[in-house]
């Protein structure tokens, strides 16, 4: 496991993933600790970084994808295109602020930013940023609910984080 934990752009302390069953982008993913991936994971991110907080979960079968196709050039089959050919737009960061339950089955799309505490129902599919402490499911995903109140929020994060 210690040789696939190398390959990571960084990887912290009490991370766990199935890298026989998975396919990651190594190289541009950053993950915080305590980070635990389940089995047929497929995070992908060719020129975006992937990055990863501190206390998050991953069901199984989660797809993060930090790029799209160019799909604007007129005359030209879609299949032609190639990946010198992307725009700066085409490909953004996919951020997991941390303390995250993602479900299983999710789709989390290029340019999101999962907010701090949010969770994501199974088979979710995720085309714009999360509210923190949000609870966000659907296609596309939407809030549901919040998880907790204001009070509880900062009553958690003067707990965790010791912040007033």
């Amino acid at each position: 496991m210690s040789y696939y934990k190398k390959k990571f752009g960084s990887c912290g302390k009490n991370v766990f993933f199935s890298p026989l069953d998975s396919v990651f982008f190594y190289k541009n993913m950053y993950l915080g600790n305590d980070v635990h991936i389940a089995y047929h994971a497929d995070f992908i991110a060719s020129r975006s970084k992937i990055v990863i907080g501190n206390h998050v979960v991953f069901g199984p079968h989660v797809s993060i994808r930090g790029g799209d196709h160019r799909t604007d050039v007129v005359g030209r089959f879609v299949d032609t295109i190639g990946d010198d050919e992307k725009l700066f737009e085409n490909d953004q960061d996919v951020i997991i602020e941390g303390d995250n339950w993602i479900g299983m089955n999710t789709t989390i799309l290029k340019g999101v930013t999962i907010g701090r505490g949010c969770i994501v129902a199974a088979g979710a599919v995720v085309n714009k940023s999360t509210q923190p402490y949000s609870i966000v499911g659907g296609v596309p995903a939407k809030i549901l609910r919040m998880r907790f109140t204001e009070e509880q929020i900062k009553e958690h994060e003067r707990i965790l984080y010791g912040k007033e």
